[in-house]
């Protein structure tokens, strides 16, 4: 007796309780712990299956008999198990979430005649699988639906639309300047600010829409039943609704604003991606219009057009590096004394299904926009070491678009080719643009300091296009300067371009930099050049860029001079 009161005690102190049910006389009897565990109040009749179903939620008592009466699987003379999780109500105001883990056992009639097993108390679990459910669908900050629940519930709504012959709306409001709260208050108070708009936006919404956070600074709306006429309504309200007051915070008042875009399906929007890519279109248009306004979605031809050939950009681009139609040309760079190479400049070109050639700069710009030209200068790269790899004496360059200057991809690559072959970064030079370079100025210097401290040296490229201050230039501690060519090609025929050239090649003298002219085209450049203390010339009197590689023995030419 003893030993079962321990026993009692200790499944109770765990939230368990066994019981066996015999079920053609409908009798169930519990361990000694049951009414501690389950709740029940003295009255109730937990002693009958039926009794026990009364303290069930409804959809419980239904659950559990289909489980156990009507269950798929036969008995062969080791019984069924069953598991499955119910909420019960023993008395008011209080739920039980419940783990009921069992076997059942057929009779001669192979049908249940009797179950046993184990019910414990599993509210914790439930509460933390309920959380993990809300985190799964809604916005821990707001409260509201999070991008991927809100994106499924407008992709329902969108068909909905489309099978009843109705409409929706989809606006996507953006805070202004979320950026700078962060950066002048923190984001303690950006976040007041976020979950303020929030509210602001869900008062001012009808029963049957829809509020998700769409990002950091955007929400969604979801309007159902709505027409273009209710939508922009619907966004001119949330427009004064939240610009009208200011919002309280921690650091004192702020004043908000929005802008919003918006798109009506399925009038121009049939699917979910249309509905996304259009509404942020619009998001855009009112953007770059004005802040703090609405702008609808309607169709522009032009923009579809430039949509439709981003693409096609992107499948190119894609399809050139897949199936290796990605190559290189090089151009010599040449003493200025005595026209010997010093390093080629290695050029990307990419070669079309049809044959034709296409050059870098006609690559480049497309691929930055659409986010692939860190693709492309990893693949540069590894061709270049390549090369240089190959030919002991080949000094080369190439050049490093500004998004890679930041990703770690290409340092890695750049760092672990360089110690698998020592001796090859003092043999390469990375060239950055002028541009690239002073757009932020502490950030390019930190790029410069890792090349140089891998071995290798930097060159500025088409310098004097961006009009770098000396105290710049100087900060940079760049190894080489090349010099725009568009104002090396007109020195003989140009007083400016002479007095500006003159002018660099000066500084650089005095910076202890190495000079290169690009795109000469004469001798009489040269000359100007070499009195000028130029150090290098480049350009179609040395030689245009050719896939031939001169250091080859094969080619019949000479190595690169040291």
């Amino acid at each position: 007796m003893t030993s079962s009161l321990n026993l009692d005690a200790i499944l109770a102190s765990v939230g368990e309780v066994p019981y066996s049910w015999t079920i053609d006389t409908d009798s169930l009897e519990w361990g000694g712990n049951a009414r501690e565990v389950l709740k029940a109040p003295p009255d109730a009749d937990i002693a009958t299956g039926r009794g026990f179903a009364l303290i069930l939620e409804a959809s419980a008592r239904q659950l559990r008999f289909e489980t156990v009466m009507r269950g798929a699987v036969s008995d062969f003379g080791q019984g069924v198990p069953y598991h499955l999780e119910y909420a019960a109500n023993p008395i008011p105001d209080v739920t039980l979430w419940l783990e009921d883990c069992g076997r059942w056992f057929a009779g001669p009639d192979g049908k249940p005649m009797r179950a046993q097993g184990v019910i414990r108390v599993v509210n914790e679990r439930h509460a933390q699988h309920e959380r993990l459910t809300f985190l799964s669908r809604f916005d821990p900050l707001t409260g509201e639906m999070n991008r991927a629940y809100m994106t499924e519930v407008l992709g329902a709504a969108i068909e909905e639309s489309i099978k009843q012959r109705s409409a929706c709306g989809f606006l996507l409001v953006a805070i202004d300047n979320l950026a700078g709260i962060n950066e002048a208050y923190g984001y303690e108070v950006a976040d007041e600010l976020i979950g303020a708009v929030a509210k602001r936006i869900r008062i001012r919404l009808r029963g049957q829409d829809y509020l998700g956070r769409y990002s950091g600074n955007k929400f969604g709306v979801i309007l159902k039943n709505c027409t273009p006429e209710d939508m922009n309504i619907a966004a001119d309200r949330l427009l004064a609704g939240i610009r009208d007051e200011v919002v309280p915070t921690q650091a004192g008042a702020i004043a908000v604003t929005v802008t919003i875009g918006g798109v009506t399906a399925p009038r121009y929007a049939r699917t979910l991606p249309e509905a996304l890519s259009r509404v942020q279109d619009a998001l855009d248009s009112a953007r770059s219009r004005r802040r703090g306004s609405f702008q609808a979605y309607h169709p522009n031809v032009e923009r579809e057009e430039r949509r439709q050939a981003n693409v096609r950009s992107t499948d190119e681009i894609l399809a050139a590096l897949n199936e290796r139609r990605v190559s290189l040309v090089y151009e010599p760079v040449a003493s200025i004394s005595s026209r010997q190479p010093a390093f080629y400049e290695c050029l990307m070109r990419v070669r079309r299904h049809d044959g034709s050639i296409v050059a870098a700069q006609d690559v480049v710009p497309a691929a930055e926009r659409l986010g692939l030209v860190r693709l492309l200068d990893h693949r540069v790269l590894a061709m270049v070491l390549d090369e240089l790899v190959a030919a002991p004496n080949l000094k080369a360059s190439l050049n490093v678009s500004p998004p890679s200057t930041t990703d770690p991809g290409w340092w890695t690559g750049l760092g672990e080719m360089l110690r698998a072959h020592p001796g090859v970064a003092e043999r390469l030079t990375v060239e950055i643009t002028e541009t690239a370079a002073i757009h932020d100025i502490d950030e390019t210097r930190g790029f410069v300091a890792r090349v140089k401290d891998l071995g290798c040296r930097i060159a500025i490229d088409d310098f004097g296009a961006g009009y770098t201050s000396f105290r710049n230039l100087r900060k940079l501690a760049v190894d080489i300067v090349k010099i725009d060519g568009a104002f090396v090609q007109n020195l003989c025929r140009s007083e400016d371009d002479r007095a500006f050239v003159h002018t660099l090649l000066d500084l650089a003298k005095r910076l202890r930099l190495e000079t290169v002219a690009e795109w000469v085209q004469d001798e009489e450049t040269v000359t100007m050049l070499r009195g000028w203390g130029c150090d290098y010339v480049q350009g179609a009197l040395i030689g245009l860029a050719s896939p031939q590689r001169p250091w080859r023995p094969d080619d019949g030419k000479a190595a690169v001079s040291a």
